[in-house]
């Protein structure tokens, strides 16, 4: 077991499985040509991977060991490998030596955590993914205008914690549409909603429409809280699903948007679903009369994990791949300040996260 929780000491992530292994997988008949509908976009958004490069570049930049704070981002298999590159995770700064560099994660943390690093004397990285810190700001405005803010999102997320954070005594928690009968408003004339970046949209939407039922004069946010890295992937899942007698959907069980996106998959038509780490988890049994399977990955997932489902379900005669493509994405964050030039004062090569990393069998 790992001693990295996801926000909530209870709870332990496991340790991650054995990669892919080729040639597991059988090619039996079925009624049709089997092929492979691979939803775009999918995988790694801008923010996981500024996210990832700052662990990365700090480590080059400072040396081993670098702590992170939390999951850098909510996949085991990216966790461990910047382990065995010398990053160290914690659960809070208190874990950490006087002096030492820490990397604050993608899903950003509360101000008392940034006031903890700084009496630890500690060296501090934020890398808490740009779409997150304008949720934050949002927080601290209406917090300071007085308004109620009603935050939609998991419990126990550390997104959801560090939000909270911002104006915890003006802060409720609204965790799905049945939540809604029971919170309690001050002024339901000053009442403001806001959201977890990771949700689902229909499922978000349904919870903003019961919340106006009971408070008409409900504010909405100045822009859209849910990230476009979320929404594009649901959007894509939904068009492959359709057509999709199987989706598979590669991410770790803790990363709120790759659950998700299980679910819209069945929502709109998947005759069945489910979530992988590692090729290695797909079942033959799940391929049994599949003639169309459709993939997808989390927004924290490297595109490596999605190409071992590709080889392995070639194994198994799907080696018919089409990308279903609903949206393009370029957008590109710049890197924490300390990160942006290397140790000499010049400019990084590496100054922006969120660049498309292609395979070969992407450009073939």
């Amino acid at each position: 077991m790992s001693n990295i929780t996801n926000g909530n000491a209870a709870v332990h992530l496991e340790m991650p499985r054995v990669p892919a292994l080729r040639n597991r997988l059988k090619d039996t008949p079925v009624a049709g040509t089997k092929r492979v509908l691979l939803a775009a976009p999918r995988g790694y958004c801008a923010g996981v991977d500024r996210a990832v490069i700052a662990v990365e570049k700090a480590l080059d930049r400072f040396g081993a060991p670098v702590y992170v704070r939390k999951q850098i981002v909510h996949n085991i298999h990216v966790v461990s490998t910047l382990e065995k590159k010398g990053a160290i995770f914690v659960d809070d700064v208190d874990e950490v030596p006087e002096g030492s560099h820490i990397v604050f994660s993608a899903h950003g943390v509360s101000p008392a955590v940034v006031q903890g690093a700084a009496d630890r004397q500690l060296d501090a990285i934020d890398a808490t993914c740009p779409l997150v810190t304008k949720v934050h700001r949002e927080a601290v405005r209406f917090g300071k205008q007085d308004f109620e803010i009603l935050l939609i999102g998991h419990h126990g997320h550390e997104e959801v914690e560090g939000t909270m954070g911002h104006a915890p005594e003006r802060t409720t928690l609204v965790g799905s549409p049945a939540d809604v009968a029971n919170v309690v408003v001050k002024n339901p004339d000053h009442v403001v909603w806001l959201s977890q970046t990771t949700l689902s949209v229909d499922e978000t939407m349904e919870t903003v429409r019961l919340l106006r039922e009971r408070f008409p004069n409900l504010q909405d946010p100045p822009s859209d809280d849910i990230c476009y890295a979320t929404t594009n992937r649901q959007v894509a899942i939904r068009k492959v699903a359709a057509d999709a007698d199987l989706v598979i959907v590669v991410g770790s069980s803790n990363s709120s948007n790759t659950m998700r996106l299980v679910d819209v998959a069945l929502e709109y038509g998947a005759k069945a679903a489910y979530r992988v780490d590692y090729a290695s988890e797909i079942q033959q049994e799940w391929l049994d009369g599949v003639v169309t399977v459709g993939v997808t990955s989390g927004a924290s997932v490297p595109e490596v994990l999605v190409q071992e489902v590709l080889d392995d379900l070639a194994d198994a005669g799907y080696g018919d791949v089409s990308q279903v493509v609903t949206a393009e994405e370029d957008l590109m964050f710049s890197l924490p300040k300390e990160l942006r030039k290397d140790a000499d004062g010049n400019s990084d090569e590496r100054g922006l996260g969120g660049r498309v990393r292609k395979l070969d069998w992407q450009t073939a």
